[in-house]
């Protein structure tokens, strides 16, 4: 479906073809030599590929986790024996991880295996003779190994600035400060060489308009990376991708369709970065699905083949039908009531990502389901235990209220009604053009034009100059204009922002960077988590991380 993939995905070859280059004393057999290959924009393209692939690995993966289940924006709970998984989900959600929590592992392991890839093709483009298809690749590369820094630096604080591939001398932790400026540097110096084309060809590829992007996410946020602030910065680099004109605010009428699986390069008015996921490739997935839809939407949905078959409106595990198959999404996943109570706006079109209340199909009539009285209520003791039930599909709000007789407190039950417990997020709609698996086509936003709006709002409000004719309430207003008929804002405040923010980037892997800019990570939500400790706005150096490297240090308020 995503042809941009089909590059993509030749790369990883490409780069261990030429990685054996260098053993100067084995004889060559191939014509694909540092000194021939690669020259052409397209060759230099194929062998960057292989970052693209490392970056798509575990991007909706374990790094979403870690900025989404952190917060009040998302948990997986325990369903009995279901999910507990070493507690790692438990352990995100109320800020008790340890360096052993395998979540926090995958992400030290990702972020550092994107750059150990970047500078391995980059060490590959050395022998290549100058041209401008090398500077734009060069740049293309130092920008995407920039944009792991920054995900290192922003989830772990101090981290080792590894450039350099082959060399076997561990380097030391930077500072947060001094890994900052380097990141800027690396992206200020690549600007001018970076693709300023916004067509097909250059979706899903980092152009100079993500560049400023990125900047743009630094410099609103360098008061918690620094100490020091830098707004008018940030403004200036938000302004620089709003004076491109490339990018514009998606219409009402169009916005959930941005985040369908049959979106991509052809569709699309605000995606400054979007990674391409195709259901057919298994190096790196897009399976939101899987955790968000409930298990009782399968059919609804079209999840991974479900089909109601020739039978009208099916009774949910009931096999009456032709062809009736209810292939369950997992569906432990769910927003808290302190995160969904921010989308209080009936006329606005956000509203309608989440599955909330009474279910029905498409045609209006409500989605039944058949049980057992002790399927449906695991502590039922009326008689009868094991006579079907059958009940209409209703979805509750999470509240912290543990049942009685669960294994815990994070703990919903095994049974109908914990299932059901929980408001869902179906922004990335299962991906219904799929039959076969439960991977999807969605393409994932990274970088968003209404973000760069919110960003530059947010700046201004914290003490930035205005520019361009434009206040941070116009911006916001902006937005708002193309997402609800309610009357455009009048006033404006941090808070005001910060819900608007909320509504606009939920489930985009932007709400913890929010939560922890805002003063919010420490807070009180969902089940149970209280814990205010300040020095989890980063995490551990992970148990991974110091078998590899001896000269890592610990961060500040976890043991060693």
């Amino acid at each position: 479906m995503k042809n941009i993939f089909l590059t993509i995905a030749s790369a990883a070859c490409m780069a261990v073809v030429l990685s054996s280059c260098h053993k100067t004393d084995v004889k060559v057999d191939t014509q694909l030599t540092p000194e021939v290959f690669p020259q052409t924009p397209a060759q230099f393209q194929a062998v960057t590929g292989s970052v693209y692939v490392a970056l798509r690995s575990d991007y909706t993966g374990a790094y979403f986790f870690s900025q989404s289940h952190t917060t009040d924006e998302n948990l997986l709970a325990v369903f009995g024996p279901d999910w507990i998984d070493g507690n790692r989900y438990m352990e995100l959600h109320r800020h008790t991880w340890t360096k052993d929590n395998s979540g926090v592992n995958a992400v030290w392991y990702y972020y550092t295996n994107m750059i150990g890839v970047a500078n391995q093709t980059l060490s590959i483009f050395k022998s290549a003779p100058a041209s401008a298809a090398k500077s734009s690749s060069v740049a293309e590369l130092k920008t995407l190994r920039a944009f792991a820094f920054f995900m290192g630096m922003d989830s772990f604080g101090n981290i080792p600035l590894d450039t350099l591939y082959g060399t076997k001398e561990l380097q030391p932790q930077a500072t947060r400060a001094q890994v900052f400026n380097f990141i800027e540097s690396e992206l200020k110096a690549s600007i001018p060489y970076l693709k300023t084309d916004v067509t097909p060809a250059t979706y899903g590829l980092v152009t100079r308009h993500f560049a400023y992007s990125l900047l743009a996410k630094m410099y609103l946020n360098a008061a918690v990376y620094t100490g020091t602030q830098r707004y008018n910065d940030c403004i200036a680099a938000c302004d620089q991708v709003i004076g491109a004109n490339k990018y514009s605010v998606e219409p009402m009428a169009s916005y959930l369709q941005m985040f369908y699986p049959t979106n991509g390069a052809t569709t699309q008015k605000e995606f400054i970065f979007a990674i391409p996921y195709d259901a057919s490739n298994s190096s790196g997935n897009l399976i939101f699905a899987r955790y968000n839809l409930n298990r009782n939407l399968g059919i609804r949905y079209g999840y991974s083949g479900s089909t109601a078959g020739g039978y009208v409106n099916p009774v949910i595990n009931e096999s009456t039908g032709n062809g009736l198959a209810n292939n369950r999404p997992s569906g432990p996943s769910m927003t808290t009531a302190e995160y969904y109570a921010y989308f209080n706006d009936a006329n606005d079109i956000r509203n309608k990502q989440w599955l909330t209340g009474q279910q029905y199909w498409q045609d209006g009539s409500p989605i039944m389901v058949s049980t057992t009285n002790v399927g449906y209520n695991q502590f039922y003791t009326g008689p009868n235990p094991t006579a079907k039930f059958v009940y209409p599909l209703v979805l509750s709000q999470l509240t912290f209220r543990p049942r009685t007789g669960t294994n815990s407190d994070y703990d919903l039950g095994r049974d109908e009604i914990a299932w059901n417990t929980g408001y869902r997020n179906n922004k990335f709609l299962a991906d219904y053009t799929n039959t076969i698996n439960r991977n999807q086509n969605n393409d994932f936003p990274v970088l968003r034009y209404s973000d760069i709006l919110l960003m530059k709002a947010e700046a201004i409000l914290r003490g930035g100059n205005a520019t361009l004719g434009a206040t941070a309430l116009s911006l916001v207003n902006q937005i708002r204009a193309n997402r609800t008929t309610s009357p455009a804002l009048t006033t404006l405040d941090l808070e005001g922002l910060y819900a608007e923010r909320v509504r606009e980037m939920a489930y985009e892997g932007w709400h913890r960077n929010d939560m922890i800019r805002f003063g919010k990570y420490e807070n009180t939500y969902g089940l149970g988590k209280n814990n205010a400790d300040t020095y989890r706005r980063i995490f551990p150096i992970p148990t991974s991380g110091f078998q590899t490297n001896s000269k890592l240090q610990q961060n500040p308020g976890y043991p060693n």
